[in-house]
């Protein structure tokens, strides 16, 4: 299959932050095309030895001893939700952190990505996944 050549640079798309199934999740308010840049990701740099004393959850790893604190106010990018099913991807550039869609996203559908199996070991999979993979049947506030 041929990839797709990518636009870094996040198409401007309506979006909300709204309850999901796992709180708050950030979701569509236009439809989004397949491959398009969604988001970009961003926060505070820092230190390598913060990391690892660092209580966020919003913590991206972007390279050999960067990482960002997604944790502030402006980062909406932060409400997107884990799922074992995901309609988003990250992509990182130049140690920046993009969110593209894998495929079409309706107007009102919840956006989503794989964590990593490192965040899911340590965050997710203790409570149990609650994403629409895992737990199908159950209905998510919108």
């Amino acid at each position: 299959m041929k990839r797709m050549r990518r636009r870094f640079l996040p198409g401007g798309y309506k979006l909300r932050v709204g309850r999901s199934r796992t709180g708050l999740g950030l979701f569509a308010g236009e439809t989004i095309p397949r491959g398009a840049c969604v988001i970009e990701y961003f926060g505070r740099r820092i230190a390598p030895e913060e990391e690892y004393t660092s209580r966020s959850k919003y913590l991206f790893s972007t390279g050999r001893n960067m990482t960002i604190d997604g944790n502030v106010k402006e980062n909406v990018a932060r409400y997107i939700n884990h799922s074992c099913a995901p309609n988003c991807e990250v992509e990182l550039k130049d140690h920046r952190v993009y969110i593209f869609a894998k495929r079409p996203i309706k107007p009102g559908e919840e956006l989503s990505y794989d964590y990593g199996e490192e965040y899911f070991n340590e965050h997710i999979k203790p409570k149990g996944c609650r994403c629409t993979k895992c737990l199908p049947h159950t209905s998510s506030p919108v």
